[in-house]
């Protein structure tokens, strides 16, 4: 089903039922469904066409989620835009994707501007949240409500879209040179979406708080699965601990959140005191996570914790760790252990660990190979990259680039990506395992561990640490603190006290950044 008959269908079945709050603003379905068919009719008197990419730029709103049905109902391509990348790097996005249109929020206007300016093939924007004037410096500038007010309220000639029509182009980050543009299908996203109600159990009575960008799949995913389960959206329009956990403590009965967040929520001083009765199940992907943080996220919210796993070119979940019935026969401590490993198989996922000739890694826990994947979710490639999307697949399987163990019952646990293992004195150091002995540490906020050159050892482990807001985190004590836990060649050789840790535009720590500034020998 093409997405923008998701979002036809359960508007037919409850138009009247909650579909979005946004701060003050309550829409119904079939109130969303308006917005949505008037700005899909807007952007086709604006000149866009089917296949043509509309790039969008904005925090967590109602409009971001119009965006993603109107684009998909026109036959349009949606590009979605990190907003805290550069000018530069947004101009050469626009460019490589050819967007001659952005959706953006008011405060984002010079950004893109400025990127035209750069290169960026912009004619138009579409801003919302604030007055546009009608041109500046060569680009027309409509407001987002007056082009909804002059279109039809309904779209009732949706173009027909097949199950691999591109839907959405996300551009990754990369770690080095050019972003790589990830298509994903009509039916990518329907399949994932679909699975992800199965699995969840989303329902028409859950609220989803969307608190991870709605720019990245950590929550871009979710505005097709709720859609499909008839539930509440509920837009948190960026991440700040304490509206956050209002949200969670009032409406929100599931979300997704990266690590670092989860991290900051369980450490902020207003959480003390804070009850959570409508929250179900929190779910972290987008970054491995420390054990001992999963234990003090169950006991600060109450709530079931779900470990994810995924990638944009996978629409993103390929694994979970919700337990099986042979996981829950097991004691409480060995089932904790289970919730807080990568998981097992994402629902129509097909995944394995393989070695270097492709052959499956031993379940034991400790053989280490790379995980492959492939299923109705998987990107069938990269933006005009055949030579990257030839790359990437080996026979059918797409490579991740993640390395895992398997374990007796086929769960997978992540011990790195392929790019952060340091290799020091010949021995490989998991850069998740430091990461995790680091915060067990009461003084530590945030951990972050890399490879940087050394002429004695090839490379050598560096330790990035932020201390706890009130904590004197002394060098020595972390490091005797990590001997404890940690073999001798995997104790840092460095550390390097932070007041804060680079992040991605999703929330992620970028250790590419890290080693930009820290990692030269």
């Amino acid at each position: 089903m093409p997405i923008w008959d998701i979002l036809a269908e359960r508007t037919r079945k409850t138009p009247d039922a909650r579909a979005v709050v946004d701060g003050a603003l309550e829409l119904s379905w079939a109130e969303f469904f308006e917005r949505a068919s008037r700005l899909g009719q807007g952007l086709r008197s604006l000149g866009i066409r089917p296949g043509d990419r509309v790039a969008v730029i904005g925090w967590n709103s109602h409009r971001f989620l119009e965006a993603y049905f109107a684009a998909a109902g026109i036959g349009a391509i949606l590009n979605p835009l990190n907003l805290r990348e550069s000018s530069a790097a947004l101009a050469a996005i626009l460019g490589d994707s050819g967007s001659t249109l952005v959706l953006a929020d008011a405060e984002f206007v010079p950004t893109i501007l400025e990127a035209r300016r750069l290169g960026a093939p912009v004619r138009t924007l579409v801003v919302g949240g604030g007055v546009a004037s009608p041109a500046e410096d060569g680009v027309a500038l409509v407001a987002w409500e007056a082009l909804l007010a002059a279109s039809r309220s309904t779209l009732d000639d949706p173009h027909p879209t097949g199950a691999s029509t591109v839907a959405h182009l996300y551009f990754t980050s990369g770690t080095t040179g050019r972003a790589k543009g990830v298509m994903l299908t009509h039916g990518n996203v329907e399949s994932h979406a679909r699975a992800a109600v199965a699995e969840l159990g989303l329902s028409s009575s859950d609220t989803w708080g969307h608190i991870a960008p709605l720019f990245h799949l950590a929550d871009a995913w979710a505005t097709f699965a709720m859609t499909i389960a008839g539930g509440t959206h509920g837009c948190v329009p960026r991440f700040d601990p304490v509206p956050v956990l209002d949200a969670l403590s009032t409406n929100v009965t599931i979300t997704n959140l990266v690590p670092v967040m989860l991290n900051a929520l369980v450490k902020d001083p207003t959480i003390e005191g804070r009850r959570f009765p409508k929250l179900r199940r929190i779910l972290s992907g987008g970054a491995p996570i420390a054990p001992t943080l999963v234990r003090r996220i169950m006991d600060v919210f109450g709530a079931e914790y779900v470990n994810t796993y995924g990638m944009t070119e996978t629409s993103p979940y390929l694994t979970l760790s919700l337990p099986t019935p042979d996981v829950l026969r097991l004691s409480s401590d060995e089932q904790f252990a289970y919730r807080a490993m990568t998981g097992r198989p994402f629902l129509g996922v097909d995944l394995r660990v393989v070695r270097s000739d492709g052959t499956e890694t031993a379940r034991d826990g400790v053989e280490v190979g790379e995980i492959v994947v492939r299923g109705p979710t998987v990107t069938p490639g990269y933006w005009e990259r055949p030579d990257l999307t030839e790359a990437a697949f080996v026979d059918g399987w797409l490579k991740t680039g993640d390395l895992a163990v398997r374990e007796r019952l086929g769960w997978i646990n992540i011990v790195d990506r392929a790019k952060d293992m340091i290799i020091t004195g010949g021995e490989k150091v998991y850069s998740t395992e430091v990461e995790a002995a680091a915060w067990s540490h009461p003084a530590v906020l945030e951990a972050a561990c890399f490879g940087r050159p050394s002429e004695t050892w090839g490379e050598e482990v560096v330790l990035a640490v932020v201390p706890r807001p009130g904590c004197d985190l002394r060098v020595d004590d972390l490091l005797d603190h990590l001997r404890q836990r940690l073999s001798s060649w995997k104790v840092p050789k460095a550390v390097v006290p932070l007041d804060a840790l680079p992040k991605t535009g999703s929330g992620k720590i970028s250790k590419q950044r890290l080693r930009e500034s820290w990692g030269k020998a």
